[in-house]
């Protein structure tokens, strides 16, 4: 739980730290989900139903999409790289989702996923 004042520059060093503090034993390349907003419970099922979005698929709002951006290009800069031996491709996605929260909070969740994680789907 950020406070409200932590705005989008502390919303993006959260994300940072979460990923740094993960390292290599997340096995990177890794996609990165966040959830922003809600209630604290809610906020962590968001970041983690993010990590089911296609690769690469930017949010729809164009605010949360540059929350994307620039996490993804600020991750990716801190040298981690594939399986932790050091690159510039730490994170392959960064995809994040807001809902409406009380003003007097700012929830935060980062769920971080092995670039191995899969998915399909059907129409039945």
């Amino acid at each position: 739980m950020l406070p409200p004042s932590a705005g989008i520059e502390g919303i993006l060093t959260h994300i940072l730290a979460s990923v740094q503090d993960a390292g290599a034993s997340a096995c990177p390349p890794v996609v990165v989900g966040v959830g922003i907003g809600g209630t604290m419970e809610s906020c962590a099922l968001l970041a983690k139903r993010q990590l089911l979005r296609p690769l690469g698929e930017r949010a729809a709002r164009e605010d949360v999409a540059a929350i994307e951006q620039e996490a993804l290009r600020r991750i990716n800069q801190i040298g981690i790289g594939p399986m932790g031996l050091g690159g510039n491709t730490t994170a392959l996605a960064v995809h994040a989702a807001v809902e409406p929260t009380h003003i007097a909070g700012l929830p935060l969740a980062v769920n971080i996923q092995c670039h191995a994680c899969r998915h399909a789907s059907c129409e039945v």
